[in-house]
């Protein structure tokens, strides 16, 4: 398991409470992995989660909000600050498995952090996805999506940009062959009943609290629609959508 201390590039807030940090690393990884952030000399005993977003040559790009003590702490660092880095860990989109199909993406709030660096595999195979985002109020880095999506839709509960009104409102899982999502569980969960009525496969991306990463804690455990706890950090975080019980 890779692990290294590297140095701050950038950090610079995107949207409200919503961050980018760009960390240098030569190591590959691959589309839905996620990596282990700490700072260095932190009183917080646990590094944090974080999906990573994009990377180019030797360099990653985390997208991430902050939503307590650790996320908080990384927000406040700046360029020339060093942290702990381990990965990348988990399994990736299934890219082998979407070659020359109609691929949709589905992203919501944080949750289209992990689905950039899919659009962009997914263009540079000759196939370039479908993009629905949607947020509760002001959208956040959907231009970074353009380039790569073959359709961008964005919808806004407040109706401040784009469609007023959820990101299931914006497709029929019909109209595709395969769907990747990420986002908050009752969003995904919606994602994966109407796929599920039309009879198209979907891979969701779980985003659950993890302490060590790699399997040996069973803090980040989920249930599957037989009872089995499936490790989110050693098993996933990408799941077929039809696998998860989102009501456990």
């Amino acid at each position: 398991m890779p692990s290294e201390m590297v140095t701050v590039r950038s950090n610079q807030e995107v949207g409200e409470d919503v961050f980018e940090m760009r960390l240098p690393s030569s190591v590959p990884a691959k589309p839905g992995q996620f990596y282990m952030l700490r700072r260095e000399g932190s009183a917080l005993l646990l590094p944090r989660a974080i999906s990573l977003c994009n990377q180019e040559e030797d360099t990653l790009t985390f997208l991430y909000k902050v939503v307590g003590e650790g996320t908080a702490e990384l927000s406040n660092m700046k360029p020339g600050d060093k942290l702990r880095l381990t990965g990348p860990l988990g399994n990736g989109w299934p890219l082998e498995e979407l070659s020359g199909k109609r691929v949709l993406l589905v992203g919501g709030g944080i949750g289209i952090a992990p689905l950039l660096l899919a659009a962009k595999a997914l263009r540079q195979q000759g196939n370039p996805a479908d993009c629905c985002l949607g947020f509760p109020h002001q959208p956040f880095y959907q231009e970074a999506f353009q380039p790569d999506c073959g359709a961008l839709s964005i919808a806004t509960e407040s109706g401040v940009a784009g469609h007023k009104g959820l990101v299931t409102q914006l497709f029929d899982p019909a109209d595709y062959e395969i769907v990747l999502c990420c986002g908050p569980t009752p969003m995904m969960k919606a994602v994966v009943a109407l796929c599920k009525a039309a009879g198209t496969p979907v891979w969701v991306s779980l985003e659950n609290r993890m302490a060590c990463g790699v399997g040996a804690c069973l803090v980040c455990t989920c249930s599957d629609h037989q009872g089995k706890n499936r490790r989110t950090c050693k098993d996933g975080p990408i799941f077929r959508g039809e696998e998860i019980n989102f009501d456990a």
